[in-house]
């Protein structure tokens, strides 16, 4: 946990070198505000600084209709894009996913940010290390996962050109020697394998996600956890994350995503 304790971190070095290290070394970092910033002042900055020391690319837009922050509600259909509502501005349960694994280039990191946390004791974040979900799939299935043998559709709600509705991808890129830093892309409603041993590999993976031996390795991030003014950010190819049912309606959280690279590339 690290303590923000004023504004002006967010254009310290020090502070900023510390969020850097921190995201490479270990892909998840967790931020306590000690000021209240309900307009992510402070978030804005961090990223603007990180751009602009540490070579970090700048965030991305979220729909068409949305720039690069937004906020992450239940919402009403005047949120909805192109007649369709995103998961994350649902109640419903989200499973696990990564964001943007319809992009050619997805984000390497996200960001969220506490306004209103879940006061009924729903939304709990999971959150699952790539890396270790990988040691624990065959040679067959990191081979077959590694393959662009995958049709991943764009969710409607995230359709940016009406000419592009979906890619062929991979979903692993594994290092090598058992390197960490591995990096994975996925949404299970949206992936389509166009092989057998395409859909072998994915079924196998599936087991596994959602059997007994990942829950040992998955951190869940309850409200208590995460209260009012949190923010933690995450590499988006190094770590999954699931939602549960949200229970209060008035949860509110504001995310961004930054660093768009192409699929599998060296990272910094």
């Amino acid at each position: 946990m690290l303590e923000v304790t004023k504004l002006d971190f967010a254009s310290e070095a020090t502070h900023l070198r510390v969020v850097h290290e921190t995201l490479k070394a270990k892909g998840v970092a967790q931020l306590a505000l000690g000021f209240n910033d309900d307009r992510s002042i402070y978030l804005q900055r961090l990223l603007s600084n990180l751009n602009r020391i540490h070579g970090h690319g700048l965030p991305i837009t979220h729909s068409a209709e949305c720039g690069w922050f937004w906020d992450v509600r239940p919402a009403p259909s005047s949120f909805q894009s192109h007649g369709h509502q995103a998961r994350s501005e649902t109640m419903s349960r989200f499973d696990w996913h990564t964001d943007c694994s319809y992009e050619e280039c997805p984000p390497r990191y996200f960001a969220l940010q506490v306004i209103q946390p879940d006061r009924c004791g729903g939304g709990t974040l999971s959150v699952l290390n790539v890396d270790r979900l990988i040691t624990l799939l065959s040679p067959f299935a990191r081979k077959w996962l590694s393959t662009k043998d995958y049709k991943i559709s764009v969710p409607p709600e995230f359709i940016k050109d009406t000419g592009k509705q979906h890619i062929l991808g991979n979903l692993l890129a594994v290092k090598p020697n058992g390197e960490s830093g591995s990096q994975l892309r996925f949404r299970d409603d949206i992936i389509l394998p166009l092989t057998p041993k395409a859909a072998k590999a994915l079924d196998e993976f599936k087991k596994i996600l959602y059997g007994g031996q990942a829950e040992e390795s998955t951190v869940h991030l309850k409200p208590e956890d995460l209260p009012r003014g949190s923010i933690i950010l995450m590499d988006n190819r190094r770590w999954l994350h699931s939602r549960n049912e949200v229970k209060d309606p008035n949860r509110h959280l504001r995310r961004v995503r930054w660093d768009a690279r192409p699929f599998g590339s060296c990272s910094a």
